[in-house]
């Protein structure tokens, strides 16, 4: 018995209808956030290990435990993207997109890599939609992120979700943010923590921020808040953000706790969950990141974007009808074939969709498989139709079937288009 083969764990396959729902997604996403300004990057998905260690930052989950990386041909270390965040920033600086433009807003659709374990919502390989703007430091920017992002949910109908909002301070306030919550970490005892905040409180202390465990999620709720120790130009810039949000009727909750897992972010943060995926609340998430394009060697220029996990909004956004075929020949005879595939290309070519079964069997099985197509329309050729040069046409959804002449075929479907548009029109 030859070798089953089964596809990699955590890599998934999408048939019809399922990958005609996710390209519609992304469709919606690339017309939708073109009202905005920005403009598709296709980015490759393998980068060097560098451009993303040095940008998500080496105590990360991500980098140290969930990237897909190995060695090249040369020695080189490489990584299948994670993220595309720090893609997007590495092709900005090597196009010197900077020098071009004041204002950069790019979007980026496809597929991320993470070894971690698949469950509902979450898979090895996933897909993500990218916004990001880089250039522009005022805190409208950000705004308009959030508010782009809400508005896009409501256009592709996703009802169940918050939005979780904090600020995360800056090279200048958020170091004492840092020694006080090191102080704070540092009167808990060992065994209550796990071993990564143990390592994290030590390192990088805002990481035990983002901690998933749940009794490190407890003992956490009671830290102190980094929006106490923010400057005053965070704190102005984070109440401006809020101000747009309340102005433009977008509701929000501060969360103090959202970090977002990433070292790259910088005052504004931002994530949308829902409790209707499973475990994997979130959605959707970004924020603001002002070091990270001279962290990977440009220029200190600003930035701020988001991510859309792909995957998960196609379990809460409203599924579109599918297209059925308008039409389906049936050819039922071995005669029938090259007749039904002629009248099927004619259909085709005034833009019509449809399909045409190569069936020699009985009529009964060929109507049976039409039904499940959900065509408008079947033409039926067999022995009979071929003698006298004509086509059996039958109406699936009202059952009246009649014989008309084959070269009329075509004029026959264009009419009852026709006749439908009249109908539109009248009902309006």
């Amino acid at each position: 018995m030859s070798t089953i083969f089964k596809a990699v764990k955590g890599f998934s396959d999408s048939f019809y209808p399922e990958s005609q729902f996710l390209t519609f997604l992304e469709n919606e996403a690339l017309n939708f956030f073109n009202l905005y300004g920005y403009k598709e990057l296709r980015l490759p998905i393998l980068e060097y290990t560098e451009v993303f260690s040095r940008g998500m930052g080496v105590e990360t989950d991500v980098v140290q435990k969930e990237m897909y990386t190995f060695f090249d041909r040369k020695e080189r270390s490489v990584t299948l993207r994670p993220e595309v965040t720090a893609g997007i920033v590495r092709a900005y600086i090597e196009s010197k997109k900077y020098a071009q433009e004041a204002q950069s807003k790019l979007i980026s659709i496809g597929p991320m890599f993470r070894y971690e374990r698949p469950q509902k919502g979450r898979f090895r390989q996933f897909h993500q939609i990218n916004c990001e703007c880089l250039g522009a430091i005022e805190p409208f920017v950000d705004a308009e992120a959030i508010v782009m992002l809400m508005r896009f949910l409501e256009r592709i109908k996703v009802t169940s979700y918050s939005l979780q909002i904090n600020s995360l301070g800056c090279k200048n306030c958020r170091p004492q943010y840092i020694e006080n919550l090191q102080g704070w970490l540092k009167k808990i005892e060992r065994s209550a923590l796990c071993k990564d905040c143990e390592r994290r409180k030590e390192t990088n202390p805002m990481r035990v921020l983002d901690c998933k465990v749940s009794s490190c999620k407890d003992i956490l709720k009671n830290a102190p808040s980094i929006l106490e120790h923010q400057c005053k130009e965070c704190s102005d810039h984070f109440d401006t953000v809020k101000d747009v949000l309340r102005s433009e009727k977008i509701k929000y909750e501060i969360n103090t706790r959202l970090v977002r897992g990433l070292d790259y972010y910088m005052r504004t943060t931002f994530e949308v969950v829902s409790n209707d995926i499973g475990s994997q609340s979130a959605i959707a998430g970004g924020g603001r990141y002002d070091g990270l394009v001279a962290q990977l060697g440009g220029p200190d220029i600003p930035g701020v974007g988001f991510a859309c996990g792909l995957e998960r909004l196609s379990l809460l956004a409203a599924k579109p009808k599918g297209s059925a075929p308008l039409f389906t020949v049936a050819a039922l005879s071995s005669e029938a074939k090259r007749k039904g595939f002629s009248l099927a290309q004619q259909l085709r070519n005034i833009g019509l969709t449809g399909d045409i079964l190569y069936s020699t069997g009985s009529i009964k099985s060929a109507m049976r498989s039409v039904d499940k197509l959900g065509s408008t329309f079947c033409f039926l050729l067999g022995s009979n139709e071929l003698e006298n040069n004509s086509v059996t046409v039958k109406d699936m959804k009202s059952g009246v079937q009649e014989s008309i002449p084959f070269n009329d075929a075509v004029q026959y479907i264009e009419r009852y288009l026709n006749s439908t548009r009249e109908c539109s029109k009248g009902i309006k």
